[in-house]
This record gives C-alpha cells, sequence and structure tokens, in this order.
C-alpha cells in the first residue's frame, strides 16, 4: 500500500484563527474545539496543535491580534483628533461592534494564558496609548492619570457590554451605537445641562 499523501495547509494558523473568530461569533466561545477547527481546515486533528499547543493557546492568540487591531485605531486617533479620548472610546465601540469574537476574548482571563509575553506586550500598548488619551486633556486640578484612564475604559466598555448583550436596543433607536456613545462620553464629561 503505498504512504498516504500528507496535506500540507501553508496558512494553517490564520485559517484556524479565521475559523475560530467565526465560531466565536456565531456560537460562543464555549463552541472552540481545536478537533473541530482542524476538520474545518482540512488538516490532521493534532495539526492546530502545533501552532497553539492547547485551545487557551488559540484564544491567546485571537486576544493578541485583538489588542493589536484596537491600539493601531487609537494611535490612528491619537494622531488625527484633538479630542483624542472622546475618539477612543467611539474606536472602542466600534472595535466591539467590527471585531465581536476578539472583543468577547480580549477581556476574559479565564480563557487565555494571560501572562503570555505577547499578549502582555499587546496589552501594554493599548494601556499605554489609553493614559497618552488622557493625558492629553487640560490638567484641571491635578488629574490623575490612572485614574483617568480607568474611568475612560470602563465608560466606553461599560457601553459596548451593555450594546452587544442587546440592553440599549430600545435606547438606540436606528442610531449607530457610536453616535449614543459619543453623547453618552460628552454628558458624563460636562454633567447634566443646568
Amino acid at each position: 500500500m503505498p504512504p498516504r499523501p500528507t496535506y500540507h495547509h501553508g496558512h494553517l494558523r490564520r485559517a484556524v484563527i479565521d475559523a475560530a473568530i467565526d465560531v466565536i461569533e456565531r456560537e460562543g466561545t464555549g463552541s472552540i474545539s481545536l478537533r473541530e477547527l482542524a476538520r474545518r481546515a482540512g488538516v490532521s486533528h493534532a495539526a492546530p496543535a502545533h501552532h497553539f499547543r492547547d485551545k487557551a493557546g488559540l484564544l491567546t492568540a485571537i486576544a493578541i491580534e485583538g489588542n493589536e487591531i484596537l491600539a493601531n485605531s487609537l494611535a490612528e486617533a491619537l494622531e488625527s483628533e484633538s479630542r483624542a479620548l472622546l475618539e477612543f472610546g467611539v474606536r472602542y465601540v466600534e472595535f466591539a461592534h467590527t471585531h465581536p469574537a476578539h472583543f468577547e476574548v480580549m477581556y476574559r482571563p479565564d480563557l487565555h494564558h494571560r501572562d503570555d509575553p505577547a499578549l502582555v506586550a499587546a496589552r501594554r500598548r493599548t494601556e499605554t496609548l489609553l493614559r497618552a488619551g488622557v493625558a492629553t486633556l487640560p490638567d484641571e486640578n491635578g488629574r490623575e492619570t490612572e485614574v483617568g484612564a480607568i474611568a475612560s475604559w470602563s465608560l466606553a466598555h461599560g457601553f459596548a457590554t451593555l450594546w452587544r448583550s442587546g440592553n440599549l436596543d430600545d435606547m438606540l433607536g436606528d442610531r449607530p451605537p457610536a453616535d449614543l456613545f459619543r453623547r453618552v462620553a460628552e454628558y458624563a464629561a460636562r454633567g447634566p445641562a443646568r
């Protein structure tokens, strides 16, 4: 019997990540299986383990990629916007909309290898950009950059999470979520009109 030909997949890593993103978007993170992703990619069930070692390794790769995409968007906003911090929040909400699988995985340390050096570096870049955005605000009463970064992130993340879970559907109407977030952030910054 002739030896069975081996199948070579030149872009296996990318194919598995893309398949996982698709599964997460449609079915959630609980439906991820390296064996099933290998089947979709047309490779042996052991092939994905070569690139990711385990399911958490795959989800770590998605979290790294998500942080890189978000950081690139924030860096662009910092360079082009005079109101960078507000634009950061808008871009964060848009990121949650356009990259829902990444958003789902990035903030779930129970799913990935939180201490992975590449993930730590990617998160650090995102955090550094957020602090830079806070630093663009006028310094009133010795603003604490760390507290400002947490407050800003909390507002954008809370809004994005409420929106993605359907809790803002009645309030949004036909408005894009980023437009409503902009109004919410401006309200939070100035307080109620007097």
